[in-house]
């Protein structure tokens, strides 16, 4: 993930429809963030690949991007070892990464989608700004 960052800031790149920000916490922490850097490597470097396609392509849709309900949205990132999730809603030019997960089960769990809808609605109205 780092080197994805690295290139993002240091390298020409074509040009970026959205920028990428992490949903942060009132206290400053980042969830998404956090749960990536605890997967390995490789996952991170797939993960990080898919939203860059979805940052230099949007809007784009299935099979990498659906919608889940309006303003929250899914990239969806196919693992050797499974499937995961990167939930986000997009605020101006601003795509906003507000949970993540890996996927066990056919539909979002219930929990994932509620936490997402919440944040999501802190981002839509201005709770969060100064930390995104």
């Amino acid at each position: 993930m780092y080197l994805f960052w690295y290139i993002m800031r240091h390298m020409e790149l074509p040009h970026l429809v959205l920028d990428v920000r992490f949903y942060a916490t009132g206290t400053g922490k980042e969830p998404v963030r956090e749960w990536l850097r605890a997967l390995a490597h490789d996952t991170r470097k797939t993960i990080g690949d898919d939203i860059k396609t979805v940052q230099l392509g949007w809007p784009l849709g299935m099979p990498l991007v659906r919608n889940l309900e309006s303003g929250l949205w899914e990239v969806r990132i196919n693992l050797p070892h499974g499937i995961a999730r990167i939930l986000f809603t997009v605020a101006g030019n601003v795509m906003v990464l507000v949970h993540g997960f890996i996927k066990k089960t056919q539909q979002t769990p219930r929990q994932d989608l509620e936490l997402a809808r919440k944040r999501m609605k802190e981002v839509r109205h201005g709770q969060e700004q100064s930390h995104w």
